[in-house]
C-alpha cells in the first residue's frame, strides 16, 4: 500500500519567518489537530508561564554571601559571548544571545540561537 505525501512551499516559506517558539506553537497546534487529542488548542496555548533567561550562576559560600555588600561583583560560571539560558517553569527550553532591543541601549532581548529538545538535545 503506497502512501502518498503533499509538501506545501508557502508554508515552508512561512515557517522561515516565524520565530522557533512561534515554529513550535504551531507545530503543537496542527498535531494536536491531526490527533484529536486535544478539543480546544487555544484554551492550552493561553496559559502563562514563567520564563527566565539566566545570565549565569555562581556558588558561593553562606560565610562569603554575607559579606556581599552595594557594588559587590559575584563572577558567574558564563563568559561574555557564551549563550545564555531560557528557561520557562524551571526548564530549559533555548539558548540565546543578549541583544539590544532599543536604541536607547535601555532594554535588553534574547535572540534565540537554540531549542532544546524533549531530552536536552539543541535542535538548531
Amino acid at each position: 500500500m503506497a502512501q502518498s505525501f503533499e509538501y506545501e512551499s508557502a508554508s515552508a516559506s512561512v515557517e522561515a519567518e516565524a520565530s522557533p517558539l512561534e515554529r513550535l506553537a504551531e507545530i503543537a497546534a496542527r498535531t494536536a489537530e491531526e490527533t484529536g487529542k486535544f478539543a480546544n488548542v487555544d484554551a492550552i496555548l493561553r496559559i502563562p508561564v514563567t520564563m527566565q533567561v539566566v545570565l549565569g550562576s555562581a556558588t558561593i559560600p553562606v560565610a562569603n554571601l554575607m559579606k556581599l555588600g552595594r557594588g559587590a561583583v559575584v563572577p558567574l560560571d558564563h563568559r561574555v559571548g557564551e549563550p545564555v539560558d531560557v528557561v520557562v517553569n524551571g526548564r530549559v527550553v533555548a539558548r540565546g544571545e543578549v541583544v539590544v532591543v532599543e536604541e536607547d541601549n535601555s532594554r535588553f532581548g534574547v535572540s534565540l540561537t537554540e531549542i532544546v529538545g524533549p531530552l536536552g538535545q539543541g535542535d538548531t
